[in-house]
C-alpha cells in the first residue's frame, strides 16, 4: 500500500470555493474526554425477538451509492435507505480484518492483537478464540445463525473456522480475495488455491456461479427453509465490490458511456450488488420475516480509488485513516424503527453493532465484559443522542514509523512516528503516516491511472507526523489545526497514551509453507494439525515448533520467516 503524507494539491482550491454544500453535523464543544466507556442505553421493548439481516459490502466507496449523488445505480439501497435511517457519522476501518473483527467481538483491534495489517492465507492466525462472538451471543438468546460470503477472519485450524464460532451454517470463501466465477485465489506467484466453502467442505460443485448471486440465492434458500416465528440471523458479507473487477455482461453494458474501464466494470458490480439485496428483501416479505426484521447495511471500509472506487468528497482512500478510508456508507431499515425516513448525524461504530443487535435479540450484554461498543439503538430509532463520544481508529505499532515523528513532536508523551487515529466528539488527530491523502473527484477518474501518479509525489515532500482537524466543521479535511490548537492535540495524544496501556500484543506471525493449497488438495483451507497448532504461538512473536529434528525445505523457510518476524517485532514501540 503506497503512504503519503498532507498535499498542497491544487484541489483545495476547488474545495473552498463551495464546490460540495453537503449538510454535516454542526461541530459541538470539546469536553469531557474521561466520559466513561461502559455507559449504555437501555435495551428496547419488542414483542419478540426480531430477525437480523447484516448485510457487508467489501471496498465499496463513500460516493459509490445513489443517494450519496453518485454516477453508479443502487435504487434498492437508497430505496431501504429513504424508508430507513441514513447513518452520516458512521465509522468502519481501514482494511478488510479489522472491520470484520471489530463486527464480530464489539473490540477494537488493540484489543484482539490485530492492529495490524490483515491476515494472510498463510499466517496460523485468526481471530482470537478467547473471544466470545456476536454470533455466539445470539445463538445464546435463541436464535438460528448463517453466514454467507467472505470470512477473512482466519482459517489456520478448524476452531477457527466460522461454523465454530457460531454459525450454524456458512457458504463462502476463507480468504480476502478471490475470483468471482472460479473462487480461485493466489497469494504470490505460484500460491494459488480454491476457496469456496460449505460448512467445512470444500464446495467444489458451486464453481462458475458468479459469488453475487450465489450468495443472494443461498440467503433466499435459508429463509424459505427457516420457521418465521423463530429467531434468525444471517450475516451476508459479500464479497463484492473487492477486485478482481468482474460482472455479469448485461450489468457492464448498463455502463458502457463510461471513459474509466475499471469504473464500468466496478459500476457494474455495485449495482448486480443492489439488485441480489433487492432479492434478499424480496424473500423477506415472501416468507413472512420482513414485518419483524432489523436490515442493517454496511461497508467495510472505504473504496480503492485505483480500483475503480470513489470516496468524494472525502480525503484518502482505502487503507488510510483519512475520512475517505474509515467514513462508511451505513444505514438500518426497519419496520421496527420509531423515527423513520430520517438522517442521523449520530456518531456511530462498527463495534457498536455487537451490543446493539445482542440487545435487541435480548441477550445480556453485560456478560461480554471489554466492549468497546455501545448499544446505539435509541439513538437510531429514536433519534436519541449517541452514547459514543469517541473512536479510536487504531494504533500500529508495527506500520512503518513516519520519518518525521518523534517522542517529542507528542510533547515528550507520545511518539508522533507510530501511526494512530483518534476521534473525541468534533476533534481528529492523526499521527504517523495516515496514507495517501489526496482528493480524488469522480470527473478525474477518466484520466486513470496515468495523471494520479504525479498528485502522488507531491504528498511525498510534505514533512509532518501530527494532524488535527474539527471533522464537525471541516468533514473533508482541509484545515490542518494542529499549529493553532496544541492543547486539543495534547488532551488526544493522551487519550491514545491511555488506550496503548489497554492493548495486547500483535498477533502477526510469518507465513508458514505449510499452508500452500498444494498440501490441501488444491484448496485454501485448515492446514495445521491440533498438536501443531499448539506448539505454534498466534501472537506477534516468531512461530515455534517443539519439533527441531527436522531438516527439511519447509523447516528452512519457517527459520527463515521466524527471522523475518524477529525484525518486524523489533519496530514496536
Amino acid at each position: 500500500m503506497a503512504v503519503y503524507a498532507l498535499t498542497g494539491f491544487s484541489l483545495v482550491s476547488l474545495l473552498s470555493f463551495g464546490y460540495l454544500s453537503w449538510d454535516w453535523m454542526k461541530p459541538s464543544l470539546v469536553r469531557d474526554f474521561s466520559m466513561d466507556p461502559m455507559e449504555k442505553s437501555l435495551p428496547p421493548a419488542f414483542s419478540r425477538p426480531p430477525h437480523i439481516i447484516f448485510i457487508l459490502t467489501d471496498d465499496q466507496g463513500y460516493h459509490d451509492i445513489g443517494y450519496h449523488d453518485s454516477d453508479i445505480q443502487t435504487p434498492m439501497l437508497d430505496r431501504l435507505a429513504a424508508e430507513g435511517v441514513k447513518l452520516e457519522n458512521y465509522y468502519i476501518q481501514p482494511i478488510c480484518t479489522p472491520s470484520r473483527s471489530q463486527l464480530i467481538t464489539g473490540r477494537y483491534q488493540i484489543h484482539t492483537g490485530l492492529q495490524h495489517s490483515i491476515i494472510r492465507p498463510r499466517q496460523p492466525n485468526c481471530l482470537p478464540l478467547d473471544q466470545v462472538t456476536l454470533p455466539q451471543k445470539l445463538q445464546e438468546a435463541g436464535y438460528s445463525t448463517h453466514m454467507v460470503g467472505k470470512w477473512h477472519l482466519g482459517f489456520y485450524k478448524k476452531e477457527c473456522l466460522p461454523t465454530r464460532r457460531g454459525f450454524d451454517t456458512f457458504l463462502g470463501s476463507l480468504t480476502g480475495n478471490v475470483d468471482y466465477y472460479t473462487y480461485d485465489n493466489c497469494d504470490g506467484p505460484g500460491v494459488c488455491g480454491y476457496d469456496l466453502h460449505e460448512g467445512e467442505n470444500v464446495a467444489w460443485d458451486q464453481s462458475g456461479k458468479y459469488s453475487t448471486f450465489l450468495y443472494a440465492q443461498r440467503v433466499n434458500k435459508i429463509l424459505a427453509t427457516h420457521n418465521p416465528k423463530e429467531p434468525i440471523f444471517i450475516y451476508v458479507a459479500f464479497q463484492a465490490v473487492h477486485t478482481p473487477l468482474q460482472s455479469p455482461k448485461e450489468y457492464i453494458y448498463r455502463y458502457r458511456s463510461m471513459g474509466n474501464v475499471a469504473r464500468r466494470k466496478y459500476a457494474a458490480m455495485v449495482t448486480c450488488m443492489d439488485e441480489a439485496v433487492r432479492n434478499i428483501t424480496w424473500a423477506l416479505k415472501k416468507y413472512g420475516y420482513y414485518d419483524n426484521s432489523v436490515i442493517v447495511f454496511s461497508t467495510d471500509n472505504g473504496g480503492q480509488t485505483f480500483s475503480g472506487g470513489s470516496n468524494w468528497p472525502l480525503r484518502g482512500r482505502k487503507g488510510t485513516y483519512w475520512e475517505g478510508g474509515v467514513r462508511g456508507i451505513g444505514f438500518v431499515h426497519s419496520p421496527l424503527i420509531k423515527r423513520k425516513r430520517r438522517t442521523s448525524w449520530a456518531l456511530v461504530h462498527i463495534t457498536d453493532w455487537y451490543p446493539t443487535l445482542v440487545t435487541l435479540a435480548g441477550g445480556n450484554v453485560s456478560e461480554a465484559k471489554g466492549l468497546d461498543g455501545y448499544n446505539v439503538w435509541p439513538a437510531i430509532s429514536e433519534g436519541k443522542e449517541s452514547p459514543r463520544t469517541e473512536i479510536l481508529h487504531n494504533i500500529d505499532p508495527l506500520y512503518n514509523h513516519a520519518k518525521h515523528g518523534s517522542l517529542e513532536g507528542g510533547f515528550g508523551i507520545w511518539n508522533t512516528a507510530v501511526q494512530a487515529s483518534i476521534r473525541v466528539r468534533e476533534w481528529k488527530l492523526l499521527t504517523g503516516d495516515p496514507g495517501y491523502s489526496d482528493w480524488i473527484p469522480p470527473q478525474m477518474l477518466t484520466n486513470f491511472p496515468g495523471s494520479w501518479w504525479n498528485l502522488e509525489r507531491l504528498t511525498d515532500s510534505v514533512r509532518k507526523s501530527v494532524w488535527l482537524f474539527n471533522i464537525s466543521a471541516d468533514p473533508y479535511e482541509r484545515d490542518d489545526l494542529s499549529d493553532q490548537r496544541p492543547d486539543v492535540v495534547r488532551a488526544l495524544l493522551k487519550r491514545l497514551v491511555h488506550y496503548n496501556r489497554t492493548a495486547i500484543p500483535v498477533r502477526y506471525p510469518a507465513e508458514n509453507p505449510r499452508a500452500h493449497p498444494d498440501f490441501n488438495g488444491g484448496a485454501w483451507g485448515p492446514w495445521a494439525s491440533e498438536e501443531e497448532a499448539e506448539d505454534w504461538e498466534g501472537g506477534g512473536g516468531p512461530l515455534r515448533n517443539k519439533n527441531k529434528k527436522k531438516t527439511c525445505k519447509i523447516c528452512k523457510l519457517r527459520s527463515f520467516f521466524r527471522k523475518l518476524n524477529t525484525r518486524l517485532m523489533s519496530n514496536r514501540i
